[in-house]
């Protein structure tokens, strides 16, 4: 049993792990291109490394993506009420060139808009980034030309930052690049991929989860700092860094990623603050207004119930949930047999601030692709969250087709709507739980028993432990007298070791 005073180091050579070696569903998928990688097979001597590969199929797979909104994009976000919703094809991004005022050259937090929603409903820095795509727009031909033309700007923009999600997942952990494949073939990443404008803040989360993994606190800082002007979700990932920096003792470096946080913040939010302080607070009193949503269980109590719950309950009740889940995840940090990895406690973290917030929207899963693939990279596992996700996404664009085709009621009725949002709730906690069981039986965590203790911790990475809640842990959970490094073993070897490709 490892020591409860010592988070052991890795003590052998770094190696790249092969998932084929570890992974059974990895392997047997090998066998659409060759197999799994033979011992004899010459590795390094290719312009094709793994992150490079990962990115070439990450762009392959959004390029489907854009793909399957063709039918939209050809008429359907423009013509009938729920065509874009039966080809599942739905996209914020045309319909708000034109609903925020960018086709009319009004300036985002500054100009009122005409209309229900006037001001800009998004944070300062994804403001900027619909603005910029706007000024890429050719402003002649109809409205529809621009639009199609909008749409077509901003996914080459998020293309950008898919590739740079794609290259900062795969280079987090050093010796296990190939988990990147997990993001890059995850179909839920590439059908919500252009909804909105969400991989804008997740490609800066996971620019920051990299260079925290690099022992770069100041960076991260920044880079989290950006995220959050971009994405309120960011910020949470503060809660599972605090435990664990306090564990750890790493609080010089704590407060060095809180304050380049603090300070990006505030030069990207400040200067729009005090000059249009009406538009900036849009997304606050948005976010706190908005009723019941799309895809959270909180709708699902609202369509069922004689009585729904209010906003104002629904927001304090959701709230506190945050921080009963905070909570639970410090008592787990303290109480851990060995102390968690940053990527576990940070998908636990923005698992439950979706969880529990009165909106699920189906692009939310962004958020969670490529800290579930640092977290648990385990395709078994990943795969059966994906596809419950898949199947929300089919659910929902099926459900408002219903609600929108009139008497016809073409698509899916109300009660098979909130089976869909139960099975994506149940998928996203069932990954929540295998993290959990990981956490709490370390020899299950497939990271670490590949020999890594904390490979995208930065500083926390074979740290000691300073502080323990040693009276919740079980007697042999207690350190020696001498603490101990710990090889916690390779993989076992699969059915297949010893084939060449």
């Amino acid at each position: 049993m490892p020591s409860a005073e010592t988070t052991p180091a890795r003590v052998r050579e770094p190696e790249t792990v092969r998932p084929t070696r570890e992974d059974e569903i990895a392997a047997a998928g090998s066998e659409l291109i060759g197999g799994p990688l033979g011992r004899r097979a010459l590795t390094g001597t290719s312009w094709w490394t793994p992150v490079r590969v990962v990115v070439f199929v990450a762009i392959g797979m959004f390029a489907l993506g854009l793909v399957q909104k063709a039918p939209c994009y050809d008429g359907a976000w423009f013509f009938g009420a729920s065509s874009q919703y039966t080809h599942a094809c739905y996209s914020d991004i045309p319909h708000l060139y034109q609903g925020r005022g960018f086709a009319d050259g009004l300036v985002p937090y500054f100009d009122k808009l005409p209309g229900d929603m006037d001001y800009l409903e998004y944070p300062v820095l994804t403001g900027v980034f619909m603005e910029v795509a706007s000024w890429l727009t050719p402003g002649s031909g109809g409205i529809q030309h621009q639009e199609q033309w909008y749409w077509f700007v901003n996914a080459g923009m998020l293309m950008v930052c898919a590739a740079v999600i794609a290259v900062c997942v795969s280079r987090t952990h050093r010796r296990r690049p190939w988990d990147g494949l997990l993001l890059a073939l995850a179909p839920a990443f590439a059908l919500t991929a252009t909804i909105n404008w969400d991989l804008l803040a997740v490609a800066l989360t996971a620019a920051a989860m990299l260079m925290w993994s690099r022992g770069r606190a100041v960076a991260f800082g920044v880079l989290l700092g950006l995220a959050t002007a971009a994405k309120l979700y960011p910020l949470v990932l503060l809660g599972p860094l605090l435990v664990l920096c306090w564990r750890a003792g790493k609080w010089r470096e704590f407060f060095q990623a809180v304050g380049g946080a603090a300070g990006a913040w505030l030069v990207v939010n400040v200067p729009v603050m005090l000059f249009a302080f009406e538009g900036w607070s849009k997304f606050y009193t948005f976010s706190h207004d908005r009723g019941i949503d799309f895809g959270s269980f909180w709708l699902i109590w609202s369509q069922n119930s004689s009585n729904p719950p209010s906003i104002d309950f629904v927001n304090t009740t959701a709230s506190a949930l945050v921080v009963l889940s905070f909570l639970g995840i410090a008592a787990l940090t303290f109480t851990a047999p060995r102390r968690p990895r940053f990527a576990q406690l940070a998908f636990l973290m923005v698992a439950a601030f979706i969880l529990t917030n009165k909106v699920y929207s189906p692009q939310y899963v962004l958020w969670l692709v490529p800290l579930a693939v640092l977290a648990r990279p385990k395709w078994r596992d990943f795969l059966i969250w994906q596809a419950c996700e898949v199947a929300y996404f089919l659910g929902i664009w099926f459900y408002l087709a219903y609600t929108t085709s009139g008497d016809a009621h073409k698509g899916l009725p109300t009660e098979g709507y909130h089976w869909a949002i139960a099975l994506h709730l149940l998928g996203t906690l069932y990954l929540c739980a295998v993290v959990v069981r990981d956490i709490l039986r370390p020899e299950r965590d497939v990271v670490r028993r590949a020999g890594d203790d904390d490979p995208s911790g930065g500083v926390l990475d074979g740290a000691a432990d300073h502080f323990v809640l040693r009276g919740l842990r079980h007697p042999e959970q207690e350190a020696p007298e001498e603490p101990s490094r710990t090889d916690w073993g390779g993989p076992e070897p699969l059915p297949h070791e010893g084939r060449s490709l």
